[in-house]
Protein backbone atom coordinates (compact mmCIF):
# COMPACT_ATOMS: atom_id res chain seq x y z
CA UNK A 1 0.00 0.00 0.00
CA UNK A 2 1.47 3.52 -0.75
CA UNK A 3 1.92 6.21 1.94
CA UNK A 4 -0.71 8.18 0.18
CA UNK A 5 -3.40 5.39 0.32
CA UNK A 6 -2.40 4.59 3.53
CA UNK A 7 -3.05 8.38 4.79
CA UNK A 8 -6.32 8.53 2.88
CA UNK A 9 -7.09 5.14 4.71
CA UNK A 10 -6.25 6.86 8.56
CA UNK A 11 -8.41 10.01 7.72
CA UNK A 12 -11.40 7.99 6.65
CA UNK A 13 -11.06 5.73 9.59
CA UNK A 14 -10.67 8.92 11.68
CA UNK A 15 -13.66 10.79 10.38
CA UNK A 16 -16.11 8.12 11.10
CA UNK A 17 -14.69 7.21 14.48
CA UNK A 18 -15.12 10.79 15.92
CA UNK A 19 -18.40 10.11 15.60
CA UNK A 20 -18.78 7.79 18.05
CA UNK A 21 -19.78 9.21 21.12
CA UNK A 22 -18.66 6.12 23.48
CA UNK A 23 -15.39 5.53 21.14
CA UNK A 24 -14.15 8.82 22.31
CA UNK A 25 -14.89 8.84 25.79
CA UNK A 26 -13.09 5.78 25.80
CA UNK A 27 -10.34 6.96 23.69
CA UNK A 28 -9.98 10.52 25.95
CA UNK A 29 -9.68 8.26 28.97
CA UNK A 30 -6.83 6.06 27.98
CA UNK A 31 -5.21 8.77 27.20
CA UNK A 32 -5.35 10.11 30.34
CA UNK A 33 -4.37 6.82 31.73
CA UNK A 34 -1.32 6.78 29.77
CA UNK A 35 -0.46 10.31 30.70
CA UNK A 36 -0.49 9.47 34.22
CA UNK A 37 1.20 6.10 33.98
CA UNK A 38 4.24 7.92 32.41
CA UNK A 39 4.22 10.58 34.87
CA UNK A 40 4.01 8.20 38.11
CA UNK A 41 8.00 8.74 38.73
CA UNK A 42 7.41 12.33 38.95
CA UNK A 43 3.91 12.54 40.59
CA UNK A 44 5.63 10.30 42.91
CA UNK A 45 9.06 9.04 43.75
CA UNK A 46 10.90 6.95 40.62
CA UNK A 47 12.22 4.89 43.90
CA UNK A 48 8.68 3.77 45.22
CA UNK A 49 8.65 -0.01 42.83
CA UNK A 50 11.58 -1.06 45.30
CA UNK A 51 10.87 0.83 47.93
CA UNK A 52 7.10 -1.10 48.11
CA UNK A 53 7.81 -3.96 50.69
CA UNK A 54 9.98 -1.82 52.65
CA UNK A 55 7.97 -1.17 55.80
CA UNK A 56 10.73 1.44 57.01
CA UNK A 57 10.18 3.88 53.88
CA UNK A 58 6.41 4.31 55.19
CA UNK A 59 7.11 4.64 58.66
CA UNK A 60 6.06 7.97 59.08
CA UNK A 61 2.70 7.20 57.13
CA UNK A 62 -0.32 5.91 59.44
CA UNK A 63 -1.35 2.60 58.89
CA UNK A 64 -4.90 2.12 57.75
CA UNK A 65 -5.84 5.30 57.61
CA UNK A 66 -9.34 6.51 55.72
CA UNK A 67 -8.83 9.18 53.43
CA UNK A 68 -8.58 13.21 54.50
CA UNK A 69 -11.78 13.85 53.18
CA UNK A 70 -13.90 11.89 55.17
CA UNK A 71 -13.54 14.40 57.96
CA UNK A 72 -16.66 16.53 55.49
CA UNK A 73 -18.86 13.65 56.33
CA UNK A 74 -18.14 12.96 59.95
CA UNK A 75 -19.18 15.18 63.07
CA UNK A 76 -15.87 13.47 64.39
CA UNK A 77 -13.05 14.74 62.44
CA UNK A 78 -9.64 13.45 62.81
CA UNK A 79 -6.19 14.56 62.37
CA UNK A 80 -4.52 14.47 59.19
CA UNK A 81 -0.79 13.78 58.41
CA UNK A 82 1.08 16.69 59.14
CA UNK A 83 5.34 16.80 58.52
CA UNK A 84 7.35 19.51 59.43
CA UNK A 85 10.79 19.97 57.71
CA UNK A 86 13.43 21.86 58.95
CA UNK A 87 12.49 25.31 56.91
CA UNK A 88 9.66 25.10 59.55
CA UNK A 89 10.88 24.47 62.57
CA UNK A 90 13.00 27.54 64.71
CA UNK A 91 16.12 26.60 65.25
CA UNK A 92 18.77 27.89 68.13
CA UNK A 93 22.33 26.63 68.88
CA UNK A 94 23.79 27.38 72.14
CA UNK A 95 27.01 25.60 74.17
CA UNK A 96 27.38 23.57 76.79
CA UNK A 97 30.44 22.61 78.42
CA UNK A 98 32.12 19.53 75.71
CA UNK A 99 28.55 19.32 73.85
CA UNK A 100 26.39 21.31 71.76
CA UNK A 101 22.57 21.45 72.01
CA UNK A 102 20.04 22.79 69.31
CA UNK A 103 17.05 23.53 69.99
CA UNK A 104 13.82 23.21 67.41
CA UNK A 105 10.89 24.48 67.94
CA UNK A 106 7.37 23.70 65.81
CA UNK A 107 4.40 25.77 65.86
CA UNK A 108 1.18 23.07 65.64
CA UNK A 109 -2.48 23.81 65.71
CA UNK A 110 -4.62 21.53 67.04
CA UNK A 111 -8.29 21.36 65.90
CA UNK A 112 -9.42 17.85 65.50
CA UNK A 113 -11.95 15.73 67.83
CA UNK A 114 -9.10 13.22 67.29
CA UNK A 115 -5.30 14.17 67.70
CA UNK A 116 -2.33 12.70 65.49
CA UNK A 117 -1.79 9.18 65.87
CA UNK A 118 2.30 9.01 66.77
CA UNK A 119 5.29 11.89 66.66
CA UNK A 120 7.77 10.47 64.23
CA UNK A 121 11.20 11.77 63.98
CA UNK A 122 13.70 11.23 61.25
CA UNK A 123 16.66 12.22 59.03
CA UNK A 124 18.82 13.53 61.87
CA UNK A 125 22.55 12.76 60.43
CA UNK A 126 25.55 12.86 62.30
CA UNK A 127 29.44 11.75 61.60
CA UNK A 128 29.60 9.83 65.71
CA UNK A 129 31.19 7.18 65.32
CA UNK A 130 31.29 5.89 68.29
CA UNK A 131 27.80 4.97 70.28
CA UNK A 132 28.44 7.03 73.04
CA UNK A 133 28.48 9.98 71.26
CA UNK A 134 25.65 9.06 69.36
CA UNK A 135 23.31 12.63 69.75
CA UNK A 136 20.21 12.51 72.42
CA UNK A 137 16.96 13.85 71.68
CA UNK A 138 14.75 14.91 74.09
CA UNK A 139 10.94 16.72 73.54
CA UNK A 140 8.51 18.62 75.59
CA UNK A 141 5.08 19.58 73.80
CA UNK A 142 3.70 22.37 75.72
CA UNK A 143 -0.34 22.15 75.43
CA UNK A 144 -2.96 25.04 75.56
CA UNK A 145 -3.93 25.92 79.03
CA UNK A 146 -6.59 23.56 80.46
CA UNK A 147 -8.75 23.78 83.81
CA UNK A 148 -7.55 21.61 86.47
CA UNK A 149 -4.68 21.13 84.52
CA UNK A 150 -1.43 22.51 87.05
CA UNK A 151 1.75 21.74 84.62
CA UNK A 152 0.58 22.24 80.91
CA UNK A 153 4.30 20.98 79.62
CA UNK A 154 4.57 17.09 78.88
CA UNK A 155 7.65 15.85 78.57
CA UNK A 156 7.60 13.18 75.88
CA UNK A 157 10.95 11.86 75.41
CA UNK A 158 14.52 12.35 77.61
CA UNK A 159 18.16 11.75 76.22
CA UNK A 160 17.13 9.05 73.46
CA UNK A 161 20.19 8.23 71.22
CA UNK A 162 18.97 8.75 67.66
CA UNK A 163 21.68 7.14 65.45
CA UNK A 164 22.68 8.66 62.08
CA UNK A 165 19.46 8.19 59.68
CA UNK A 166 17.61 6.63 62.83
CA UNK A 167 13.90 6.92 63.25
CA UNK A 168 12.20 7.59 66.93
CA UNK A 169 8.51 6.55 66.79
CA UNK A 170 7.17 8.05 70.27
CA UNK A 171 3.95 5.89 69.97
CA UNK A 172 5.95 3.00 70.80
CA UNK A 173 8.53 4.03 72.86
CA UNK A 174 8.29 2.83 76.25
CA UNK A 175 9.94 5.52 77.92
CA UNK A 176 7.43 8.09 76.28
CA UNK A 177 4.86 5.99 77.99
CA UNK A 178 6.29 6.70 81.14
CA UNK A 179 6.77 9.76 81.10
CA UNK A 180 3.29 11.00 80.23
CA UNK A 181 1.94 9.22 83.12
CA UNK A 182 4.08 10.14 85.21
CA UNK A 183 2.87 13.64 84.08
CA UNK A 184 -1.27 12.47 84.62
CA UNK A 185 0.52 11.56 88.19
CA UNK A 186 2.06 15.23 88.93
CA UNK A 187 -1.01 16.55 87.71
CA UNK A 188 -3.01 14.64 90.41
CA UNK A 189 -5.47 12.41 87.80
CA UNK A 190 -3.07 9.45 88.17
CA UNK A 191 -3.97 7.76 91.77
CA UNK A 192 -0.92 5.38 92.79
CA UNK A 193 -1.83 2.21 94.82
CA UNK A 194 1.07 2.53 96.99
CA UNK A 195 3.00 5.63 98.10
CA UNK A 196 3.33 8.81 96.72
CA UNK A 197 6.77 8.97 94.40
CA UNK A 198 9.38 11.70 95.83
CA UNK A 199 9.73 14.75 93.89
CA UNK A 200 13.85 15.22 94.91
CA UNK A 201 14.45 12.00 93.31
CA UNK A 202 16.28 12.12 90.01
CA UNK A 203 14.34 11.24 87.04
CA UNK A 204 15.39 7.87 86.31
CA UNK A 205 14.41 6.78 89.70
CA UNK A 206 10.91 8.32 89.54
CA UNK A 207 9.86 6.78 86.65
CA UNK A 208 11.26 3.25 88.09
CA UNK A 209 8.95 4.03 90.85
CA UNK A 210 6.15 4.80 89.15
CA UNK A 211 7.03 1.83 87.17
CA UNK A 212 6.74 -0.48 89.90
CA UNK A 213 3.41 0.81 91.37
CA UNK A 214 2.02 0.20 88.29
CA UNK A 215 2.91 -3.33 87.71
CA UNK A 216 1.41 -4.10 91.11
CA UNK A 217 -1.37 -2.68 90.28
CA UNK A 218 -3.89 -5.10 87.29
CA UNK A 219 -6.29 -2.18 86.02
CA UNK A 220 -3.50 0.25 86.25
CA UNK A 221 -0.87 -2.00 84.56
CA UNK A 222 -3.87 -3.09 81.86
CA UNK A 223 -4.37 1.27 81.30
CA UNK A 224 -0.46 1.72 81.14
CA UNK A 225 -0.11 -1.77 78.16
CA UNK A 226 -2.88 -0.18 76.00
CA UNK A 227 -3.27 3.10 76.20
CA UNK A 228 -3.64 5.34 73.25
CA UNK A 229 -0.75 8.04 74.37
CA UNK A 230 -1.29 10.61 71.50
CA UNK A 231 -4.90 10.93 73.43
CA UNK A 232 -3.06 11.39 76.20
CA UNK A 233 -0.92 14.15 74.62
CA UNK A 234 -2.71 15.85 72.48
CA UNK A 235 -6.32 15.17 74.47
CA UNK A 236 -8.58 16.69 77.24
CA UNK A 237 -7.67 15.23 80.70
CA UNK A 238 -10.32 17.02 82.90
CA UNK A 239 -14.12 18.24 82.33
CA UNK A 240 -15.03 21.80 81.74
CA UNK A 241 -15.17 22.24 85.76
CA UNK A 242 -11.63 20.56 86.20
CA UNK A 243 -12.43 18.01 87.50
CA UNK A 244 -10.19 14.70 86.25
CA UNK A 245 -11.93 12.97 83.71
CA UNK A 246 -11.88 8.68 84.28
CA UNK A 247 -8.71 7.41 83.54
CA UNK A 248 -10.51 4.46 81.48
CA UNK A 249 -11.52 7.35 78.73
CA UNK A 250 -7.74 9.51 79.09
CA UNK A 251 -6.27 6.48 78.14
CA UNK A 252 -8.86 5.47 75.10
CA UNK A 253 -10.98 8.12 73.87
CA UNK A 254 -9.68 11.48 75.48
CA UNK A 255 -11.59 14.23 73.26
CA UNK A 256 -9.06 16.39 71.48
CA UNK A 257 -7.58 19.35 73.20
CA UNK A 258 -7.85 22.07 70.59
CA UNK A 259 -5.25 24.84 70.59
CA UNK A 260 -2.09 25.68 69.73
CA UNK A 261 0.73 23.55 70.58
CA UNK A 262 4.20 23.99 70.78
CA UNK A 263 6.57 20.95 70.47
CA UNK A 264 10.13 21.23 71.37
CA UNK A 265 13.07 19.20 70.57
CA UNK A 266 16.97 19.35 72.07
CA UNK A 267 19.34 17.91 70.38
CA UNK A 268 22.53 16.90 72.43
CA UNK A 269 25.83 16.20 70.91
CA UNK A 270 29.43 16.23 71.56
CA UNK A 271 31.18 19.47 70.53
CA UNK A 272 33.51 17.61 68.16
CA UNK A 273 30.30 15.97 66.61
CA UNK A 274 28.44 16.85 63.30
CA UNK A 275 25.00 17.23 63.28
CA UNK A 276 23.28 17.94 60.10
CA UNK A 277 19.45 18.82 59.97
CA UNK A 278 18.87 18.78 56.18
CA UNK A 279 16.55 16.12 55.77
CA UNK A 280 15.46 16.10 59.11
CA UNK A 281 11.91 15.67 59.49
CA UNK A 282 9.18 15.68 62.16
CA UNK A 283 6.21 14.32 61.36
CA UNK A 284 2.48 14.20 63.21
CA UNK A 285 0.94 10.83 62.03
CA UNK A 286 -2.59 11.46 61.50
CA UNK A 287 -5.47 9.32 61.51
CA UNK A 288 -6.40 10.03 58.27
CA UNK A 289 -4.37 10.44 54.83
CA UNK A 290 -4.41 11.75 51.77
CA UNK A 291 -7.01 10.76 49.08
CA UNK A 292 -7.30 7.44 49.39
CA UNK A 293 -5.75 6.49 52.31
CA UNK A 294 -3.62 3.94 53.37
CA UNK A 295 -2.82 0.16 53.69
CA UNK A 296 -1.73 -2.00 56.73
CA UNK A 297 1.50 -0.63 55.88
CA UNK A 298 1.01 3.07 55.61
CA UNK A 299 1.16 3.10 51.88
CA UNK A 300 -1.02 5.15 50.44
CA UNK A 301 -3.94 3.63 47.96
CA UNK A 302 -3.31 6.52 45.63
CA UNK A 303 -0.16 5.90 44.64
CA UNK A 304 -0.60 1.76 44.25
CA UNK A 305 -2.96 2.80 42.15
CA UNK A 306 -1.31 5.32 40.19
CA UNK A 307 1.58 2.55 39.41
CA UNK A 308 -0.74 -0.05 38.68
CA UNK A 309 -1.73 1.81 35.52
CA UNK A 310 1.86 0.32 34.11
CA UNK A 311 1.03 -2.46 34.88
CA UNK A 312 -2.48 -3.04 33.90
CA UNK A 313 -2.32 -1.39 30.41
CA UNK A 314 1.87 -3.72 29.99
CA UNK A 315 -0.10 -6.69 30.66
CA UNK A 316 -3.19 -5.60 29.08
CA UNK A 317 -1.93 -4.53 25.91
CA UNK A 318 0.51 -7.02 25.74
CA UNK A 319 -1.56 -10.02 26.15
CA UNK A 320 -4.26 -8.70 23.97
CA UNK A 321 -1.98 -7.60 21.22
CA UNK A 322 0.34 -11.11 21.42
CA UNK A 323 -3.27 -13.81 21.57
CA UNK A 324 -4.46 -11.53 18.57
CA UNK A 325 -1.45 -11.86 16.14
CA UNK A 326 -1.09 -15.38 17.29
CA UNK A 327 -4.48 -16.75 16.97
CA UNK A 328 -4.85 -15.06 13.53
CA UNK A 329 -1.74 -16.24 12.18
CA UNK A 330 -2.31 -19.69 13.48
CA UNK A 331 -6.49 -19.52 12.23
CA UNK A 332 -5.58 -18.25 9.00
CA UNK A 333 -2.70 -21.15 8.62
CA UNK A 334 -4.95 -23.82 9.11
CA UNK A 335 -7.80 -22.86 7.37
CA UNK A 336 -5.27 -22.06 3.91
CA UNK A 337 -3.26 -25.51 4.32
CA UNK A 338 -6.36 -27.20 5.08
CA UNK A 339 -5.84 -31.26 4.83
CA UNK A 340 -4.12 -32.92 8.13
CA UNK A 341 -2.01 -29.93 8.72
CA UNK A 342 -6.27 -28.11 9.52
CA UNK A 343 -7.34 -31.39 11.16
CA UNK A 344 -3.88 -31.59 13.44
CA UNK A 345 -4.14 -27.62 14.36
CA UNK A 346 -7.87 -27.56 15.33
CA UNK A 347 -6.95 -30.34 17.19
CA UNK A 348 -4.69 -28.80 19.60
CA UNK A 349 -6.85 -25.55 19.74
CA UNK A 350 -9.76 -27.37 20.96
CA UNK A 351 -7.63 -29.34 23.24
CA UNK A 352 -6.36 -26.83 24.60
CA UNK A 353 -9.97 -24.81 24.93
CA UNK A 354 -10.75 -27.69 26.90
CA UNK A 355 -8.41 -27.29 29.26
CA UNK A 356 -9.42 -25.54 32.58
CA UNK A 357 -7.66 -22.14 32.40
CA UNK A 358 -7.59 -20.68 36.45
CA UNK A 359 -6.44 -23.98 37.63
CA UNK A 360 -4.15 -23.87 34.95
CA UNK A 361 -2.53 -20.77 35.46
CA UNK A 362 -2.31 -21.39 39.09
CA UNK A 363 -0.29 -24.28 38.62
CA UNK A 364 1.75 -23.25 35.93
CA UNK A 365 2.63 -20.42 38.63
CA UNK A 366 3.38 -22.93 41.38
CA UNK A 367 5.74 -24.22 38.94
CA UNK A 368 7.25 -21.56 38.55
CA UNK A 369 7.69 -20.79 42.06
CA UNK A 370 4.82 -19.64 42.88
CA UNK A 371 6.03 -15.38 42.67
CA UNK A 372 6.13 -14.69 38.93
CA UNK A 373 7.45 -11.68 37.05
CA UNK A 374 6.09 -9.23 34.62
CA UNK A 375 7.38 -11.50 31.76
CA UNK A 376 6.49 -15.14 32.80
CA UNK A 377 2.85 -13.42 33.51
CA UNK A 378 2.56 -12.12 30.01
CA UNK A 379 3.75 -15.65 28.88
CA UNK A 380 1.51 -17.47 30.76
CA UNK A 381 -1.78 -15.54 29.95
CA UNK A 382 -0.61 -15.57 26.06
CA UNK A 383 -0.44 -19.88 26.00
CA UNK A 384 -3.92 -19.74 27.74
CA UNK A 385 -5.86 -16.89 25.26
CA UNK A 386 -4.59 -17.70 21.50
CA UNK A 387 -7.26 -20.37 20.72
CA UNK A 388 -10.55 -18.39 20.46
CA UNK A 389 -9.07 -15.90 17.98
CA UNK A 390 -7.96 -18.67 16.19
CA UNK A 391 -11.53 -20.10 15.81
CA UNK A 392 -12.67 -17.14 14.53
CA UNK A 393 -9.79 -16.12 11.73
CA UNK A 394 -9.78 -19.75 10.51
CA UNK A 395 -13.78 -19.63 10.03
CA UNK A 396 -13.46 -16.07 7.96
CA UNK A 397 -10.05 -17.24 5.80
CA UNK A 398 -11.61 -20.52 4.74
CA UNK A 399 -14.27 -17.70 3.11
CA UNK A 400 -11.27 -15.74 2.10
CA UNK A 401 -9.24 -18.41 0.20
CA UNK A 402 -12.05 -18.96 -2.16
CA UNK A 403 -12.16 -15.67 -3.65
CA UNK A 404 -11.36 -14.92 -6.97
CA UNK A 405 -8.43 -13.02 -6.45
CA UNK A 406 -6.49 -15.51 -4.55
CA UNK A 407 -7.07 -17.79 -7.50
CA UNK A 408 -5.59 -15.40 -9.56
CA UNK A 409 -2.54 -15.22 -7.13
CA UNK A 410 -2.05 -18.74 -7.13
CA UNK A 411 -2.25 -19.11 -10.74
CA UNK A 412 0.38 -16.35 -10.98
CA UNK A 413 2.44 -18.07 -8.87
CA UNK A 414 2.73 -16.33 -5.61
CA UNK A 415 3.45 -18.77 -2.81
CA UNK A 416 2.06 -19.86 0.54
CA UNK A 417 3.57 -16.96 2.38
CA UNK A 418 2.23 -14.39 -0.03
CA UNK A 419 -0.97 -15.53 -0.56
CA UNK A 420 -1.33 -15.49 3.60
CA UNK A 421 0.56 -12.28 4.37
CA UNK A 422 -0.30 -10.28 1.94
CA UNK A 423 -4.04 -11.19 0.82
CA UNK A 424 -5.60 -12.70 3.65
CA UNK A 425 -4.26 -11.32 6.42
CA UNK A 426 -4.74 -8.03 5.75
CA UNK A 427 -8.72 -9.08 5.69
CA UNK A 428 -8.81 -9.77 9.42
CA UNK A 429 -7.38 -6.23 10.38
CA UNK A 430 -10.37 -4.47 10.97
CA UNK A 431 -11.75 -7.69 13.42
CA UNK A 432 -7.82 -7.73 14.69
CA UNK A 433 -7.98 -4.00 15.99
CA UNK A 434 -11.52 -4.21 17.70
CA UNK A 435 -10.72 -7.88 18.96
CA UNK A 436 -7.50 -6.30 20.90
CA UNK A 437 -9.39 -3.60 22.86
CA UNK A 438 -11.76 -5.89 23.64
CA UNK A 439 -9.35 -8.74 24.98
CA UNK A 440 -7.49 -6.48 27.17
CA UNK A 441 -10.19 -6.54 29.99
CA UNK A 442 -9.84 -10.19 30.16
CA UNK A 443 -5.80 -9.98 29.97
CA UNK A 444 -5.87 -7.85 33.23
CA UNK A 445 -9.11 -9.45 35.21
CA UNK A 446 -6.58 -12.82 35.23
CA UNK A 447 -3.71 -10.78 35.95
CA UNK A 448 -5.80 -9.66 39.12
CA UNK A 449 -7.11 -13.04 39.81
CA UNK A 450 -3.32 -14.46 40.28
CA UNK A 451 -2.15 -11.16 42.20
CA UNK A 452 -5.15 -11.84 44.02
CA UNK A 453 -4.18 -14.93 44.85
CA UNK A 454 -0.71 -14.27 45.90
CA UNK A 455 0.72 -16.03 42.83
CA UNK A 456 2.67 -12.83 41.05
CA UNK A 457 5.49 -11.15 42.52
CA UNK A 458 4.76 -8.76 44.95
CA UNK A 459 7.46 -6.33 43.93
CA UNK A 460 4.94 -5.17 41.33
CA UNK A 461 2.64 -2.79 42.12
CA UNK A 462 -0.85 -4.16 40.86
CA UNK A 463 -4.10 -3.60 41.59
CA UNK A 464 -4.80 -7.42 41.98
CA UNK A 465 -1.51 -7.29 44.83
CA UNK A 466 -3.38 -4.55 46.33
CA UNK A 467 -6.90 -6.52 46.81
CA UNK A 468 -4.75 -9.31 48.05
CA UNK A 469 -2.87 -7.26 50.74
CA UNK A 470 -6.09 -5.91 51.84
CA UNK A 471 -7.76 -9.62 51.89
CA UNK A 472 -4.97 -10.74 53.71
CA UNK A 473 -5.50 -7.50 56.08
CA UNK A 474 -8.96 -8.81 56.70
CA UNK A 475 -10.38 -4.95 54.69
CA UNK A 476 -13.79 -6.48 54.63
CA UNK A 477 -14.21 -7.21 57.66
CA UNK A 478 -12.82 -4.38 59.47
CA UNK A 479 -14.17 -2.05 57.53
CA UNK A 480 -11.61 -0.34 55.55
CA UNK A 481 -13.76 -0.12 52.34
CA UNK A 482 -10.40 2.19 50.75
CA UNK A 483 -8.39 -0.55 50.65
CA UNK A 484 -10.55 -2.75 48.07
CA UNK A 485 -12.93 -0.09 46.80
CA UNK A 486 -10.35 1.97 44.57
CA UNK A 487 -8.50 -0.93 42.86
CA UNK A 488 -11.74 -3.00 42.39
CA UNK A 489 -12.93 -0.04 40.49
CA UNK A 490 -9.99 0.61 38.64
CA UNK A 491 -10.07 -2.24 36.78
CA UNK A 492 -13.92 -2.73 36.38
CA UNK A 493 -12.89 1.66 34.89
CA UNK A 494 -9.97 0.16 32.66
CA UNK A 495 -11.92 -2.74 31.21
CA UNK A 496 -14.91 0.02 30.43
CA UNK A 497 -12.46 2.07 28.61
CA UNK A 498 -11.13 -0.87 26.46
CA UNK A 499 -14.48 -2.56 25.49
CA UNK A 500 -15.74 1.21 24.64
CA UNK A 501 -12.92 2.01 22.31
CA UNK A 502 -13.36 -2.00 21.17
CA UNK A 503 -17.17 -1.99 20.72
CA UNK A 504 -16.65 1.73 18.17
CA UNK A 505 -13.56 0.22 16.47
CA UNK A 506 -16.37 -2.75 15.46
CA UNK A 507 -18.63 -0.25 14.56
CA UNK A 508 -16.75 1.46 12.60
CA UNK A 509 -14.47 -1.58 10.60
CA UNK A 510 -17.29 -3.46 10.46
CA UNK A 511 -19.73 -2.46 7.52
CA UNK A 512 -22.21 -4.96 8.71
CA UNK A 513 -22.16 -3.06 11.96
CA UNK A 514 -22.87 0.40 10.43
CA UNK A 515 -26.10 2.29 11.10
CA UNK A 516 -27.53 3.83 8.33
Amino acid sequence: MRWVDFKDSVKRFWSEYKHQKSGMVGLALLIILVILAIAAPIITNPNIPKEWQTGQYWITNPKNAPPSWENYFTKTTKAPEKVFTINDMKLATKKNGSYTVYTLTINYYMRYNVPPKDIVITGLQSNASKPQNTPEVSILVQRPPEKGVKYNDVLVLSGAKLPNGGALQLAYTPQTKQLVFYWLYENGILKLPMMNIPSALPLETKLLYLNQQIQMNGTLYSYFQSADIMRIIFGQVTDKNGKPLPLSEIVYNAPGLQGNYKIIITVKAPSNVKVNFDKFEVALVGRTYGLLGTDQMGRPIAIGLLWGIRVALAIGISVAASTVIIGILIGVTSAYLGGWADEFIQRVTEFMMTLPVLPMLILLSLYLGGRINLSQLVGILVLFGWMGTTKVARSMALQIKEQTYIEAARALGAGTGRIVFKHIVPQLLPYAFANIALSVPGAILSEAGLSFLGLTNPNLITWGQMLNNAQANGATINGYWWQVIPPGLAIAIVGLIFVLIGVSLDTVLNPRLKRA
